[in-house]
């Protein structure tokens, strides 16, 4: 019999250390855990599936809790009789005694932790459902009150208009133009097309004809 150890976060920021100190307390060697940092809501995780090709009849497998496993009520509960009843592998949930499959292999017993599973299963799901429906209602709330989302727009400068006549006028390389806006230059084009359509049309209007790098390739 191996023993291995399955660990889950559902992001990369979050930490693991809890399920890590659990599954050093039941000495499992550091090479024989596997640690999965995405949702739960399938089984589909890089680090699951190799413990799976691992895993062979006899084994044992330590989860610190249910939803650890997985999210998915029915998922779960096909995964769970897949590889107890069809793999033979044994699995243990640390934070629920009841669902060890070395312990009551009897009648009752399989009844009890069939039980257990499926409530534990359904609270899983429903938990993970809970927090999606929160995270809607956060960001819904957040647009009423006219938070955007997404990067910030980059604004050019007071003076942009001035270093667009020193550019137009070609007292300014576009290099330089784009240092003393702080923009990158698809960015810088764009305000220009902005600066254009707004307070910048009278000004910009004396000078020579606007050039984007696509109108002066055309044009050659």
């Amino acid at each position: 019999m191996t023993i291995y150890g399955y660990v889950r976060v559902s992001s990369t920021d979050q930490n693991e250390d809890r399920q890590m100190i659990a599954m050093s307390e039941l000495q499992i060697p550091v090479e024989r855990i596997f640690i999965d940092k995405v949702s739960g809501k399938d089984f589909k995780r890089p680090a699951y599936e190799s413990l799976v090709e691992k895993l062979t009849s006899g084994d044992l497998l330590y989860v610190k809790s249910i939803d650890r496993l997985g999210r998915n009520y029915e998922e779960i509960q096909n995964q769970w009789r897949i590889l107890t009843k069809e793999r033979g592998i044994d699995i243990a949930v640390i934070d629920m005694p009841l669902l060890d499959t070395r312990n009551g292999k009897d009648l009752m017993g399989t009844f009890m932790a069939d039980l257990v599973l499926q409530i534990l299963s359904f609270v899983a799901q429903n938990e993970r459902e809970t927090i999606r429906k929160r995270q809607r209602e956060g960001i819904a709330a957040a647009r009423s009150r006219g938070m955007i989302w997404g990067r910030p727009v980059k604004k050019p400068p007071e003076n942009f208009g001035e270093v667009v006549k020193q550019w137009r006028c070609g007292s300014l390389p576009l290099v330089d133009a784009l240092t003393q806006t702080g923009l990158k230059e698809s960015t810088f084009y764009r305000r220009l097309r902005e600066f254009r359509l707004t307070r910048g049309r009278g000004e910009l209007s004396k000078s020579k004809p606007f050039d984007s790098p696509i109108t002066t390739r055309i044009l050659r």
